[in-house]
């Protein structure tokens, strides 16, 4: 059974702007399988917040859907389902902050850095990018979550720095190393962002199956910062 049969299950029985009964029926129904409630928890974060910010934005293109749809590998059978869940979020009256605050507590009440908020901001950012450009109004709907979430500026800076189109961000702020460092101390920085961002990592931490793709452009984007870095090092 996929991640989205038990999405569903949830959102046929919904009526009306109910996603934070959603929300409780899953901590409810899974809690005595915390691997499995927060694989689906994080599929109903991530689609409940593309949502909003999509609202956000005023504007949803192809191009946005289309990374949508490179995240969510959706059955057919499912799509009318999660289809659902999504104008359920953007009809709802309550602001993507009241939706933030409840997906924080996917880690926990005010716990810094958690990496499976990141790994939700890292599919917001790849679905805000999607038309060639993080437009204003979708970065500052994307740092206001990063707040709600309790993800530090410097950490935020290294996950925008990622999602820079066209490979301009600064590497050392993607890696989150001063340009003054010792090279070893890049490496090892880069080794354990690497090790972190592996698929096997986030799999353990509740990111679905469905979700890979998350981690391969975030390990992309590492080797290309560090084969920058490695680069410059080398020419001096």
């Amino acid at each position: 059974m996929t991640i989205f049969v038990r999405i569903s299950d949830f959102v046929a029985r919904a009526s009306g702007s109910v996603l934070s009964a959603i929300v409780e029926a899953v901590r409810s129904a899974f809690e005595g399988d915390p691997v499995l409630r927060r694989k689906v928890a994080f599929s109903i974060a991530l689609i409940a917040l593309s949502a909003k910010m999509a609202k956000a934005d005023g504007v949803v293109t192809v191009d946005e859907v289309r990374a949508f749809h490179e995240i969510f590998a959706v059955p057919s059978e499912e799509m009318r389902n999660v289809a659902r869940l999504y104008d359920l979020a953007q009809r709802d009256v309550a602001g993507f902050e009241a939706y933030a605050r409840q997906m924080a507590g996917l880690c926990g009440s005010g716990k810094p850095n958690c990496a499976m908020l990141e790994d939700i901001l890292d599919g917001l950012f790849h679905i805000a990018k999607a038309d060639g450009v993080v437009h204003e109004r979708e970065l500052s709907f994307l740092q206001r979550v990063a707040e709600i979430f309790a993800i530090s500026e410097a950490h935020f800076a290294r996950i925008k720095a990622r999602h820079v189109v066209g490979g301009d961000a600064d590497p050392y702020i993607l890696l989150g190393v001063g340009p003054d460092a010792p090279f070893s101390d890049i490496k090892r920085q880069y080794r354990r962002l690497v090790a972190d961002s592996h698929p096997d990592r986030l799999i353990a931490r509740g990111v679905p199956e469905e979700f890979i793709a998350i981690a391969n452009s975030r390990l992309a984007a590492l080797n290309t910062a560090y084969e920058q870095i490695e680069m410059s090092r080398r020419a001096v």
